[in-house]
């Protein structure tokens, strides 16, 4: 019997650098669940301290553990010699343990990161996740500066003979489903949307997630789910690609942004004397061969975190001041969870417990009736007001993802 489940794969524990100190299971596991999570990767499981932790949770099957009301499932993250970032689900943690021991050799720094770099190709590492039964894709894979599409031109130029055994390709934060749409290597592909999480606040834990009906809560499940026998994806729901970092094409230094066609007469550098760094949609653009949609491709739902959006309707420049979070745990104690208020509580039980303004802001996103002027160069997007038809040249964002 498929069951219903909202999915975020892919986070990193307190053993990746850049993490929070608060990525710990038993945070995980309770924080998840406000968000509406039911099953979380458990991201790093590759680090030895990280995997005794994980051993120590309640092991329902081979692949799935629980703390209190969450599951999770081994995931981790792992740069190859190109850069490239590739997410692996693992059927367990006994191979959990013998890709690690397979891996070591070529790694100098497994033991110490969460996230680790290996000497080998991804033709190289997907024959050892092939070898040991893994589920693998590219993790935010347009991103410019480990995304596959961001060093290859195809699946085939990262993994060579190993391409078709591709499970599914992660859009990251600056692309949509309508973007992996455009080329056609993608067409017969499972899109997920991930949140790559590095500390566990409402608006950073499931900023991106997957709801999708598994035939079982398990590793095989979700096999079946990415291999098209069994299972089905809902929806995608994620940042609108206009607000992360890398969407259009834009200096790194002054964040002015460019059009693909000044960024190439200029030789990809700005006036400012800094780079220009290539941006997601005209990328996109270079590696589209498609005039229109091959396939039918489920829901991509663009929402922001509950908390930015209370911030954004009340005025304040961070999700975290004292008043978003009271409203934000009101919200939360009187209809339900984050998933559930963003896309599917009626706009009037907001309002009853908030205020207009918030819950026409939830719904202006729903039907993306939202204004945003793209982000690019490092710097996210900023989300402006319905009237604003201002330049975002010389501004800052009013939202910290």
């Amino acid at each position: 019997m498929n069951m219903e489940l909202n999915t975020d794969f892919h986070i990193h524990s307190k053993y990746s650098s850049g993490v929070s100190e608060k990525m710990e299971l038993k945070t995980l596991s309770v924080e998840g669940k406000k968000k509406g999570i039911d099953l979380l990767g458990t991201g790093d499981c590759l680090h030895p301290r990280w995997r005794k932790q994980i051993k120590e949770l309640k092991k329902e099957r081979e692949s799935i553990f629980t703390l209190g009301d969450m599951n999770f499932i081994p995931t981790a993250e792992v740069e190859t010699k190109d850069r490239v970032h590739h997410l692996c689900f693992f059927p367990s943690l006994s191979k959990v343990e013998e890709l690690y021991e397979r891996m070591k050799p070529f790694s100098s720094n497994i033991d110490s990161e969460g996230r680790p770099r290996v000497d080998l190709s991804g033709e190289e590492l997907a024959l050892m996740l092939d070898e040991t039964g893994c589920l693998f894709g590219p993790a935010h894979a347009f991103t410019p500066y480990t995304g596959i599409y961001g060093n290859h031109d195809s699946l085939s130029s990262a993994y060579g003979k190993f391409a078709s055994s591709v499970d599914f390709l992660e859009l990251g934060l600056s692309a949509d489903s309508s973007y992996a749409d455009k080329i056609s290597e993608l067409h017969d592909m499972v899109y997920l949307s991930n949140s790559d999480a590095h500390s566990p606040f409402p608006y950073r834990l499931a900023r991106e997630f997957n709801t999708m009906k598994l035939d079982e809560l398990s590793f095989e499940g979700i096999k079946k789910l990415f291999e098209g026998k069994k299972g089905e994806m809902i929806r995608n729901v994620g940042l609108p690609p206009e607000e992360g970092k890398y969407n259009e094409s834009a200096c790194e230094s002054c964040q002015t942004h460019h059009t693909f066609e000044e960024a190439v007469s200029r030789d990809w550098r700005c006036s400012c004397g800094g780079s220009i760094k290539k941006g997601v949609s005209d990328r996109v653009e270079e590696l589209s061969d498609l005039d229109g949609k091959l396939k039918e491709t489920p829901p991509y739902l663009p929402l922001i975190p509950l908390q930015e959006i209370i911030a954004k309707a009340v005025g304040h420049s961070s999700p975290n001041t004292k008043k978003v979070k009271s409203i934000w745990q009101d919200l939360i104690h009187s209809i339900g969870d984050e998933v559930e208020i963003l896309c599917d509580s009626s706009v009037e039980d907001i309002e009853k417990v908030t205020s207009e303004e918030i819950a026409n802001l939830v719904k202006d996103f729903r039907e993306g009736n939202v204004k945003i002027s793209p982000g690019g160069g490092g710097e996210y997007g900023e989300i402006l007001p319905k009237e604003d038809n201002r330049s975002r040249d010389g501004q800052r964002s009013l939202t910290d993802f």
